[in-house]
């Protein structure tokens, strides 16, 4: 049975959606320049006193969509995959879905810990947490403490991630298990909800340039001609997490689903050209389907993994939102123990699970600031960071339609039968699935 198709995006978002990116990369230039001419001029002062209250509030107004969505989206995230757990091809890809949401924000981190022990932050990045202001401190051992909320009214209200994310997921998974009509009603209201703050996100977004703007001219101010260095750094890190998660789900998908490394790359080449061109999974999903048969999986299976694999499976995006929780606890000085290193990956993976499939621009703070604030790292600068997400946003959607792939070959595979492959090529042929 075909699995529900991935709707479009929600008619009240549109107006989000179509927000060009060159007005925040614009707002965040034209920030950063004046910000270094008027470092140490006389109109600094005044010009920062101006800056600093609208980078504020326009920070707040993003800021206070992030728990309601959040929940919302995974209630209803959790909720519907439930609902598909009574295919059996659909329950063995939630599975993989799963684990590899999990195991791409391991390596996410692992990955960014890496880079910045090759490649350390540039000397400019330390000027940037006077313009971040101070991190938090977080008592020793408060993280286990707080993993199960006591009161789930005070941990919205503190914005406290892990025990939100926690109650969330079992929630959705608690509302698989009452009666439908009451089950399909709360679910609607948690719709309605998500559906509201995407609104209200469109509305802040529309006015980002000069949000940005403002942020970007304080960090001017401190960093002059050095923020452009730090920015490319930040940029080439979470590129490369996000091509360190293509590599995984390609090996994942070529040698666990016995198709061979270049029958594999043969099969993908089409959607990753769809997924960089478009920055779009959904758009890239006809060329996915495309390569089901070269895969050796049945158009049926595929008709039930893609869908869903578009709507709730983004690996690399996973892995990226780690890897910007590591970068800026690096950025602020925050120590990431192994134990808060867990938990960022464990939120991420949740997070990017019950994520909506939009723009980075619209996403981006509502995924990455519950990781950050579940590792105490502030999230003050995330905005800036917003503004270049563009070209990491190529990767992420790169990386997330391989792994789509690989998902798709390790669920839905047709077994009992040699793999069939149509495409021309010159290599050697795929290995006969077993």
């Amino acid at each position: 049975m075909m699995a529900a198709p991935v709707p479009d995006k929600p008619p009240a978002t549109r107006s989000a959606l179509r927000q060009p990116p060159v007005r925040i990369l614009g707002g965040l230039i034209i920030g950063l320049v004046a910000g270094a001419l008027a470092a140490g001029s006389p109109a600094e002062a005044p010009l920062a006193a101006t800056a600093t209250p609208i980078g504020k509030l326009w920070l707040d107004a993003l800021t206070m969509t992030v728990v309601p969505l959040v929940t919302a989206l995974l209630v209803t995230g959790v909720f519907d995959a439930g609902n598909q757990g009574g295919n059996a091809i659909a329950r063995r890809a939630l599975g993989w879905f799963v684990g590899l949401l999990v195991a791409a924000s391991l390596l996410g981190g692992i990955v960014t810990l890496g880079f910045l022990d090759l490649w350390p932050l540039p000397e400019a990045a330390a000027r940037l947490i006077d313009a971040a202001g101070p991190a938090p401190v977080l008592p020793s051992g408060s993280w286990v403490e707080s993993i199960i909320p006591t009161n789930i009214v005070r941990a919205a209200a503190d914005t406290a991630m892990v025990p939100l994310v926690i109650f969330a997921v079992l929630f959705g998974f608690a509302l698989t298990r009452i009666d439908r009509d009451s089950a399909e009603a709360t679910a609607r209201l948690f719709r309605g909800i998500a559906a509201a703050m995407l609104v209200i996100i469109g509305w802040v977004l529309w006015v980002a340039p000069l949000g940005v703007l403002a942020l970007a001219f304080i960090v001017g101010t401190k960093l002059g001609a050095g923020a452009a260095g730090v920015l490319a750094h930040y940029v080439a890190v979470i590129v490369g997490v996000c091509l360190a998660t293509a590599a995984m789900a390609h090996l994942l998908g070529a040698l666990a689903g016995r198709v061979g490394i270049m029958g594999f790359a043969r099969a993908a080449v089409p959607a990753q050209a769809i997924a960089m061109s478009t920055q779009s999974s959904l758009a890239s999903l006809p060329a996915m389907v495309a390569a089901a048969q070269p895969l050796a999986v049945s158009a049926a299976n595929a008709g039930i993994v893609l869908p869903l694999a578009v709507a709730m499976f983004r690996a690399a995006s996973a892995a990226a939102n780690m890897g910007v929780a590591i970068y800026l606890a690096d950025l602020h000085g925050v120590a990431v123990t192994p134990a808060t290193f867990v938990i960022g990956a464990l939120v991420a993976a949740a997070v990017s699970l019950g994520a909506v499939g939009l723009p980075a621009q619209v996403s981006f703070f509502a995924v990455i600031a519950p990781v950050c604030v579940a590792m105490g790292v502030p999230t003050v600068l995330l905005p800036l960071l917003l503004a270049i997400e563009t070209i990491p946003d190529i990767f992420r959607t790169l990386g997330n339609v391989t792994a789509d792939l690989a998902v798709m070959r390790l669920a839905g595979r047709t077994t009992g039968a040699p793999m069939e492959d149509p495409l021309p090529h010159s290599g050697p042929r795929a290995e006969p699935v077993p």
